[in-house]
């Protein structure tokens, strides 16, 4: 009990320390650099769909065997990006943005010359274990950039490469992979990821207020079961996104009977919802604990009744991908400072485990629309799946999550901690 006090005590006292926002020579410039990297690595994991099947070809496997790539890169970001943070528990959070994007590059070239399907599978597992451990560092340098209680703010930033990459970033790395090889996309990454480099080298701030702490302080974190219901309730309700965003091709030449020349705008469209969805649920999440997650979760389900009831008509489509992707990414900052507000000492882990969990939520989207599909229930029927898993999640987070308060926290302060975030000294601050 007197532990727990104590953690408390320490919550409530680094809150206030951190009532002043620091001065920092180029924060625009700071921020432009950590969009920058997320940008170089959506376009880097997004990019990798559209050219499936031109290295499935070019390294002789099959289509189905050459998915072990994209698999290979989800679980570096689910098991990778969490190891990562633990060894590197200690280590300044701007030497670690480098770090990670110097590693990006090592995996991203390395994938532009595998040699045979294994040696991808393994590049592509080492390109991934850098994108949780980025957003989760990178989160945490945006948000001593904005100052206290902007913590979701902060993490929408950082998140807003990843929203461009799917709307510019993918379709280009694809059309040059088409045009060129798909060998020339993951240079053209490669590219991208050395400009992102060279601009956090330039710009991020050298400060202490960043160092790491004791790999103990982010290994208490995974103790907490208020965490890992956190990434549950992640996990389940945006696996909706990817049971539509999947399945966006079929939706769009078989239940709407349109062109397939169509599809790129369909992609376009989801992109923009998600990239606006982004923005306002980052000032969502500062203002509010509960606000973005249950009406980003609520507004998803009545978007996926429709598309499944409606779906067949391109103008009630359309629309309907907008608001999809708008609802899901008004929820995720809401999750983002939920997590940090239930350990408040490992901002960067709480990071990584978001984009974890969106990871695994990709894989359950897709696989529950399979499996609809596979049942024979229709085209539109994978919206379904996502109705069933975003709704399991929404009724968790109900029921479970937000009757929790951050932990360690005295009861009259919880909601201040959540709200107000403080600027970041790692290990005993939150994001």
């Amino acid at each position: 009990m007197h532990q727990h006090a104590y953690e408390g005590q320490c919550a409530v006292e680094e809150t206030r320390r951190a009532s002043t926002k620091p001065t920092i020579r180029y924060p625009r410039l700071t921020l432009l650099a950590l969009a920058l990297g997320t940008f170089a690595i959506g376009t880097g994991e997004f990019g990798s769909n559209g050219i499936i099947q031109l290295f499935a070809s070019d390294l002789d496997v099959s289509v189905p065997v050459a998915t072990y790539a994209i698999t290979a890169y989800a679980f570096g970001v689910v098991i990778g990006s969490p190891a990562i943070i633990l060894l590197a528990a200690r280590a300044n959070r701007r030497t670690l943005l480098i770090g990670l994007i110097a590693l990006f590059l090592v995996g991203n070239s390395l994938s532009a010359l595998a040699p045979n399907i294994e040696m991808l599978v393994v590049f592509r597992f080492i390109a991934g274990s850098v994108q949780g451990a980025f957003f989760g560092a990178g989160a945490v340098v945006a948000a001593y950039v904005y100052g206290p209680g902007k913590g979701g703010k902060a993490f929408a930033t950082v998140m807003g490469g990843l929203t461009i990459a799917t709307i510019a970033g993918s379709p280009l790395g694809t059309f040059i992979g088409q045009s060129a090889s798909w060998r020339a996309m993951y240079w053209t990454v490669v590219a991208v990821g050395l400009l992102a480099g060279l601009a956090l080298v330039a710009w991020l701030p050298r400060t202490d207020d960043l160092r790491g702490s004791s790999v103990t302080n982010e290994l208490r974190a995974l103790g907490r079961g208020s965490v890992w219901l956190m990434v549950a309730v992640a996990a389940l309700g945006i696996s909706s996104i990817f049971a539509v965003y999947t399945f966006i091709g079929p939706f769009v030449t078989d239940a709407a009977r349109r062109d397939a020349s169509v599809i790129p705008l369909a992609l376009a469209v989801f992109g923009l919802g998600m990239a606006v969805g982004n923005h306002l649920g980052g000032r969502t999440a500062d203002r509010s604990e509960n606000r973005g997650l249950t009406w980003g979760y609520g507004g998803v389900l009545v978007l996926l009744v429709l598309i499944g009831t409606a779906g067949g008509k391109l103008s009630v489509l359309l629309p309907c991908l907008f608001g999809v992707g708008a609802t899901m990414m008004y929820a995720i900052p809401t999750i983002q400072v939920r997590l940090n507000g239930f350990a408040p000492d490992a901002p960067t882990l709480m990071g990584a485990l978001n984009l974890a969990a969106l990871n695994m939520a990709n894989s359950l989207g897709a696989i529950g629309g399979a499996v609809t599909l596979n049942a024979g229930w229709g085209t539109l029927s994978t919206v379904w799946a996502g109705f069933v898993l975003t709704a399991a999640g929404l009724l968790l987070y109900v029921w479970t999550v937000a009757r929790h308060r951050p932990a360690g926290v005295p009861p009259a302060l919880a909601s201040e901690t959540v709200r107000r975030q403080p600027r970041q000294t790692i290990g005993s601050r939150s994001a």
